[in-house]
C-alpha cells in the first residue's frame, strides 16, 4: 500500500459523501502517519463505506439522487418497481 493509493482512497469516499452534503463547509486538511497495515485497513474501510444518506440515483432522469422516499430529488419521480407501478396505475386513470 502506498501514499498514492491512501490518497485516492480519501477522495473517491470524500467525493461520494461530499456529493450527499452540498456546502457542508470549508474543506479540511490533515496529515498523518500510519503503518502499511493501517493504511491497508483504512482504503479497505473507507472503499467499503455506504453513506446512509444514499438512496442510489433515479431509473427515470439518471442524474437526479432519491430521498429516504425514493422519489427523485431532481425529477420528482416515484423510484424503482413501486415508482413504475405508481406510474402505470396513473397511466391507466389519465385517460
Amino acid at each position: 500500500m502506498n501514499a498514492a493509493e491512501v490518497e485516492a482512497a480519501l477522495a473517491s469516499f470524500a467525493a461520494r459523501t461530499d456529493a450527499l452534503a452540498p456546502g457542508s463547509g470549508r474543506p479540511v486538511s490533515l496529515t498523518v502517519t500510519l503503518s502499511p497495515a493501517a493504511a491497508e485497513a483504512l482504503v479497505a474501510a473507507l472503499r467499503s463505506y455506504h453513506d446512509p444518506r444514499d438512496h442510489g440515483s433515479c431509473d427515470q432522469c439518471g442524474t437526479g439522487r432519491l430521498d429516504e422516499t425514493f422519489t427523485c430529488l431532481s425529477c420528482g419521480q416515484p423510484n424503482g418497481l413501486f415508482g413504475q407501478m405508481v406510474r402505470e396505475r396513473l397511466g391507466r386513470h389519465r385517460h
